[in-house]
């Protein structure tokens, strides 16, 4: 798979990652918001885990 492609769902995973914590770190974090969040990490990350093989 193209080292671009790879790259770029890493750093997705990595927005995501941020975004996550920053939700989290909240005194009352959307608890929805972060459920998706955590969707579209997993998702990545499966992507990612597709790619490489």
């Amino acid at each position: 798979m193209d080292s671009t492609h790879i790259s770029a769902l890493h750093a997705k995973h990595a927005g995501l990652e941020a975004r996550l914590r920053n939700e989290t770190a909240r005194p009352a974090p959307d608890t929805m918001l972060v459920a998706n969040l955590k969707k579209q990490k997993l998702i990545l990350k499966q992507q990612i885990a597709q790619a490489t093989g």
